[in-house]
């Protein structure tokens, strides 16, 4: 059993920054590939970005975002991290991440991780 821990988020204003940690347990967290996803009220779950299992694994973005956020991975400290910057009110969203335990490149699909996060705020401010 894999449990994700998100931390990082809060109130930023418009142009602001924010970096999102997610904290994993278990030994095979550098065998997993990890994602961030987002969810704002009356929307559907989306995909922000991806990382896959090795350090300095190959990534993979949303379009919404490329060029503002970028993920990475330490596998010493079992977490992956979402820095965002030039933050924009419609980022606004309960922010998660996933494991993928099976597939290991940090997919754009959610049917393809297994363990989920609780999600942590942000709100953005214009």
């Amino acid at each position: 059993q894999v449990q994700l821990v998100e931390s990082g988020g809060g109130l930023v204003q418009a142009g602001g920054s924010l970096r999102l940690s997610c904290a994993a347990s278990g030994r095979s967290f550098s065998s997993y590939g990890m994602g961030w996803f987002r969810q704002a009220p009356g929307k559907e779950r989306e995909f922000v970005a991806g990382i896959g299992w090795w350090s300095g694994g190959t990534t993979s973005y949303a379009d919404s975002v490329k060029g503002r956020f970028t993920i990475s991975r330490n596998n010493a400290k079992n977490t992956v991290y979402l820095q965002m910057n030039s933050l924009k009110p419609e980022d606004t969203a309960v922010y998660l991440c996933a494991a993928d335990s099976k597939h290991g490149v940090g997919s754009r699909e959610m049917y393809e991780y297994d363990y989920w996060g609780q999600g942590t705020q942000v709100t953005v401010s214009s």
